[in-house]
């Protein structure tokens, strides 16, 4: 990651930490990790977890993030979702070097463990169903009760986990349940279930196991193993503390530090997994690459940059409490980041034909245009100029309002990088729509200024009709009209109707004939675009609308400095 792009403040976190290393607690080491479940794909939620864990680390010269896949549900994980996440942590900017680690590569060290807290009596088979477990689990307001197999002797234990392991119980015969308190205020702490008969192909180590540790019974010891320092989790983690520390005292191995964060929540999505498969499952989008998405992978193919999201994960910040981030903010750090480095180009996306009379019929030229006014580094282009052009319908109106200062009859406005055009006529069809116009130039016009020095009150974009190639532009909006989805009975009542528009016979300039997909754009006076990185070709262009140019966080932060 280039450094100096995502601000990060002195965070609480960061106090944590910078105080540890201060005092030499771990030898003044740093050492964090990321540990996504290999079940689906990555979301915007998971960006902020990967920038502060990976890029804490990156703060201190011997700093160390790993990777690990927290494997231990083979039914739902699948090497589709490994190489995606992998995938997606690249492209954010962060790597882990040779540290790529999975907990099914401790299975048989947690496994020894196991039978360590049996053997110490802290453990035990349990043949309850788990609808009796969850029975005999209690409430908040109740203390469970003890299973009537809580008193199995240690011989009978160790018999019984043996043969789990061997396979000759099927699944939900029994589980294995460490032996704490049943009366605890905290859920956690009420004997959880350490492992499960389950009879799957694993993703890594194939058949070799039948039984699987839970996330609760992996997540701390593999912190241990790997000798992470700072174990840095969401903060419905909180409750489960406790417990992974009760795991690693009764195992009297090295216990990391845990520190929860509150997640990252926008409004007008959902992060739920369960929902989010539910979006795609049911086919409200196309698949977890749809742009409307907030995955990654979504949101890439959007045409958002990875220097956007680490800065909108730096602004945000880590607190300890849970808070709603706007969208509005997000798009502001697109917007920012677009307006440094994509290229601008002109396209219509509802064409207009203009016809200018008085310019020759057989005359061509090129026009030299700007390709970002924020970089002189990246120069100009050539646009070809002739007799006639595509104009955004939305640029005329026959009988205009007061403040309408673009094309109307006899009226004169600029073409970007062109000339001055008036209008004389519009030509309509047969049911009275507007089909054509025609107008005139000035010739002494050209490169938009004129010599008499007189004003025009509006500048429009255009293309050349012989030279403009067809496209296809796919117009994205929220997927949810409610700031808050989960409002109401069910968060699919709030999915938006017109999220996506597909306009099918847009004109773009002919410098984007060989674009390369992902490759970002500004159509002028239209927004922020890219090519499609999964059905566009070189015989069909399609552009996805990432963002709109009206910056409504920048509107809202100036309506605050007002107030």
């Amino acid at each position: 990651m280039e450094t100096g792009e995502a601000k990060t403040s002195k965070d609480f976190i960061r106090e944590i930490v910078a105080e540890d290393v201060a005092n030499g607690k771990n030898d003044s080491r740093v050492h964090t990790r990321f540990p996504p479940e290999p079940n689906g794909y990555l979301h915007i939620g998971h960006a902020k977890s990967i920038c502060l864990n990976f890029g804490l680390a990156a703060e201190y010269e011997q700093g160390l993030c790993n990777l690990r896949f927290d494997d231990t549900n083979p039914t739902k994980e699948s090497v589709e979702y490994v190489n995606a996440i992998k995938d997606d942590i690249h492209w954010l900017g962060f790597d882990w070097e040779d540290r790529e680690f999975y907990a099914s590569d401790y299975f048989e060290q947690l496994y020894e463990w196991a039978v360590k807290l049996i053997k110490d009596g802290k453990a035990y088979v349990d043949s309850l169903s788990l609808e009796e477990i969850r029975e005999y689990r209690g409430s908040l307001t109740e203390p469970g009760r003890e299973s009537p197999h809580r008193s199995r002797s240690v011989e009978e234990n160790l018999d019984l986990f043996a043969r789990m392991r061997a396979g000759e119980f099927e699944n939900g015969a029994h589980v294995l349940r460490a032996k704490i308190d049943m009366a605890s205020p905290n859920m956690n702490m009420r004997d959880p279930v350490m492992y499960r008969i389950m009879h799957a192909h694993h993703h890594r180590t194939g058949d070799e196991w039948c039984i699987y540790p839970m996330y609760d019974f992996t997540h701390g010891q593999s912190d241990s193993i790997e000798g992470i320092t700072h174990s840095l989790c969401t903060l419905e983690f909180e409750h489960h503390r406790p417990l992974y520390d009760w795991y690693l005292e009764q195992l009297d191995i090295y216990r990391p530090r845990q520190i929860e964060f509150a997640r990252l929540n926008l409004n007008y999505t959902v992060m739920s997994k369960r929902k989010l498969i539910a979006l795609v499952d049911e086919g409200h989008v196309s698949g977890w690459d749809d742009p409307r998405l907030w995955t990654i992978r979504g949101l890439r193919r959007r045409g958002y940059t990875p220097e956007a999201i680490r800065n909108f994960c730096g602004i945000v910040g880590i607190t300890k409490y849970n808070s709603l981030s706007e969208m509005a903010l997000l798009e502001h750090t697109l917007r920012e980041d677009l307006n440094k480095r994509a290229a601008r180009v002109m396209g219509v996306l509802n064409p207009l034909r203009v016809v200018i009379e008085n310019y020759p019929e057989n005359q061509n030229e090129e026009l030299e245009a700007v390709n970002n006014p924020e970089d002189d580094s990246m120069g100009t282009r050539m646009v070809p100029f002739s007799r006639v052009l595509y104009i955004e319908r939305d640029d005329f109106m026959e009988d205009p309002p007061k403040k309408f200062f673009r094309l109307a009859p006899g009226r004169e406005v600029r073409l970007r990088y062109a000339y001055f055009i008036t209008c004389v006529e519009a030509i309509k069809d047969d049911n009275g729509e507007i089909v054509e116009l025609r107008c005139t130039y000035d010739p002494e016009t050209r490169g938009g200024n004129a010599p008499d020095g007189r004003k025009v009150k509006s500048t429009i974009h255009w293309v050349s009709a012989a030279h403009a190639l067809n496209a296809e532009v796919r117009l994205y909006d929220s997927l949810f009209t409610q700031a808050d989805p989960e409002e109401g009975d069910d968060f699919r009542d709030n999915l938006n109707s017109d999220s996506l528009t597909v306009l099918s016979d847009c004109q773009v300039e002919p410098s984007l004939a060989n674009a390369d997909p992902q490759e970002r754009y500004q159509f002028e006076r239209l927004g922020y675009f890219c090519v499609d990185s999964v059905d566009s070709t070189n015989e069909r262009l399609i552009f996805n609308r990432t963002v709109t140019l009206r910056d409504t966080w920048a509107r809202m932060q100036k309506q605050k400095q007002k107030s």
